[in-house]
């Protein structure tokens, strides 16, 4: 199936602007997932093999995510159930809708493998999803659904927390976990979230939040992660895990889309935006295992950057990470791409 993707579809969905392929394909996929196509999706995947993870308090079904930002509005999430995805991360959602960046904001970067987007959050605002994460809460699903959760493009730093506890509120009791995406590159001065006094105050506000929620929603506490840069320091990151052990944020998610242009062969390496694909796949399991080190294994670890191959999600797990997402290879390789990893890594070669 990936073979005559790649050989055959994607060639001709090249010729066509990124964002309108992407649009459709949320489209076909909504449809399809509804009764009669989900078995078909389901034949795309094949059998999957059952390899259920541990993790942050909650029962993964496999090792593979979908990466936030595929699925902004929450459209699609039983659809990439059935592809195989054993999770799959939603949003990014603002408090109230945010139309982004303007177009052109995706570039495909096939000489290297690699996307560059510069979307800046657009989605209908969390209050447009709610009945969308109402209507997945109340059915029985084997899958796991994480919300992820942003700022307003205008509202300044030093009042950010507000706008991630007015997400969280909203969607707490039809959420598994929490995402904090604090380091896209696309919404100005988001990454000053990922330092100094901002970064504590934010965490200490997102825990406070969660235990008073847990506690008016009669459950338990949602676990919180959070979502990190790709260009920080060792030094920066090092000060993040401090702060994240110190709040007790119950994951990290390594790493975001990265601003660096090092290596690239495409002429659309000049588009501003954040890098993903193949060229982060070195740097991201470089901070996996940096943050392993440091943390003695104590803090599990979600690893997203690069993944296209079994090798590449082996490489994530055996430096640390115990969840790997993706995003930017399924443009590349097609549908059936979550299946073939997933029987991929249960044969002896790959382990």
């Amino acid at each position: 199936m990936a073979n005559f993707y790649s050989r055959f579809v994607f060639p001709l969905l090249r010729r066509m602007d990124a964002e309108t392929v992407h649009d459709r394909t949320l489209r076909l996929l909504e449809l399809a997932q509804g009764g009669v196509g989900r078995p078909f999706l389901k034949k795309i995947a094949g059998p999957l093999p059952q390899n259920p993870v541990q993790f942050a308090g909650l029962t993964f079904p496999n090792v593979l995510g979908m990466a936030a930002g595929f699925d902004k509005d929450v459209r699609v999430v039983p659809g990439l159930a059935a592809l195989g995805f054993g999770h799959i991360e939603v949003g990014t959602l603002t408090p109230r809708p945010q139309a982004g960046n303007p177009r052109p904001r995706i570039f495909r970067l096939p000489e290297d493998g690699a996307i560059i987007n510069r979307m800046g959050f657009p989605n209908g605002g969390v209050q447009a999803a709610l009945p969308r994460l109402q209507k997945l809460a109340a059915k029985p699903h084997d899958y796991i659904l994480g919300v992820s959760l942003g700022k307003q493009k205008e509202t300044p730093l030093a009042s950010a927390s507000a706008d991630y506890i007015a997400v969280m509120q909203a969607v707490y009791p039809f959420a598994d976990y929490l995402a904090v995406n604090i380091s896209s590159p696309n919404t100005p001065g988001l990454r000053e979230l990922q330092g100094g006094d901002y970064l504590g105050q934010l965490l200490g506000a997102l825990a406070a939040e969660n235990e008073r929620l847990a506690a008016g929603h009669g459950v338990g506490k949602r676990p919180l992660f959070i979502k990190i840069a790709p260009d920080l320091s060792l030094g920066e990151l090092d000060e993040i895990l401090t702060a994240v052990q110190d709040h007790q944020i119950d994951a990290i998610i390594a790493t975001n889309t990265t601003i660096g242009r090092d290596g690239l062969r495409s002429p659309n390496q000049r588009e501003a935006g954040g890098l993903s694909g193949l060229p982060l796949r070195e740097k991201s399991t470089e901070m996996i295992k940096h943050i392993w080190g440091v943390t003695n294994g104590r803090l599990p670890i979600i690893g997203v950057g690069g993944i296209r191959t079994a090798a590449d999600v082996q490489a994530k797990l055996d430096t640390g990470a115990s969840l790997v997402q993706l995003y930017t290879s399924l443009v590349y390789e097609g549908p059936g791409l979550p299946g073939n990893l997933l029987h991929a890594l249960t044969k002896p070669s790959s382990a």
